[in-house]
């Protein structure tokens, strides 16, 4: 992480132009960048989790892969930026030439709602796939998931 904003951006992509890196931490809605020089400490010390989730995220956006893997990228996020962000990349994927697949690895309910597809793990075997709804018609293990977040108030109602 240590060096500026631009140069942790550029890490994937170093031809990126600054319109690019702004476009890609608009969608990661890192609103906290207010200079591409900004300087970043070694390990993104002098920035939160959730800001440095938030450069990864803008960082993996300029380098432009046609698969994304999300390994509880946005667990650090509180729930309404992790809606925010996320409604954000499915509108910059749409925009793109060719098609994108996103892959989420997360605990978070919320995070994978909105998922063509969720793959429900129980002591690390799939028990169950498919859509939220689906699921929630007929997957024990996920229903308790669900209903353990929304008791502690963390699945999130947003889509």
């Amino acid at each position: 992480f240590s060096g500026t904003v631009a140069s942790n951006l550029r890490l994937g992509r170093p031809e990126a132009t600054d319109e690019e890196l702004w476009e890609a931490l608009r969608v990661a809605q890192a609103d906290f960048v207010d200079d591409l020089d900004m300087p970043i400490a070694q390990g993104g010390s002098n920035v939160s989790g959730g800001q440095r989730q938030r450069l990864s995220i803008a960082r993996m956006l300029v380098a432009q892969p046609l698969i994304y893997l999300f390994d509880d990228s946005f667990s650090a996020l509180d729930v309404a930026t992790d809606a925010k962000v996320r409604a954000a990349m499915r509108a910059s994927f749409a925009e793109r030439e060719k098609p994108v697949t996103s892959i989420i690895v997360a605990q978070r309910v919320a995070s994978i709602r909105d998922a063509d597809q969720i793959l429900v793990l129980d002591a690390g075997r799939i028990v169950d796939r498919g859509t939220h709804e689906e699921l929630l018609g007929r997957c024990a293990v996920y229903q308790e998931i669900v209903d353990s977040q929304e008791t502690a108030g963390v699945a999130g109602g947003e889509n």
